[in-house]
Formats: C-alpha cells, sequence, structure tokens
C-alpha cells in the first residue's frame, strides 16, 4: 500500500508541474508529448493523474490524523 501512495503523490506532483507551466507559459508538456491535448495518449495521462487525485483524498485522514 506505501508503494501505491508514493505513485500517487508523484503523477500528482508532475500533473502538478504540467499545471503550472501551463499557467505560467502556456505550455502543456504532456499534450506536446503525445500530439495534442485530445490525442489518445494525453487522455490517458490526464486520466490516470485524476485517478491518482482521486485516491490522495483518500490519504487526506491520514495525513490530517500527523
Amino acid at each position: 500500500m506505501k508503494a501505491l501512495n508514493v505513485i500517487s503523490l508523484v503523477l500528482i506532483i508532475l500533473g502538478g508541474l504540467n499545471w503550472l507551466s501551463v499557467g505560467l507559459f502556456e505550455y502543456d508538456v504532456v499534450s506536446e508529448i503525445f500530439g495534442g491535448a485530445d490525442e489518445v495518449g494525453s487522455r490517458i495521462v490526464y486520466t490516470v493523474v485524476g485517478v491518482a487525485a482521486l485516491y490522495a483524498l483518500s490519504l487526506l485522514p491520514k495525513v490530517s490524523k500527523d
């Protein structure tokens, strides 16, 4: 279970960095890699990062205890 937590955290950080590049530079790294935001590869990456964020919501009570 700890590995899943780390993977989720890494995906969320990478997704956040991608949004930072979009906000500051109007440059979407994921869409550049896969050829556009509407391409299948981009949609898969966005979905996986979103699922990781949903999973991280379940970790919130554990973090708030500490």
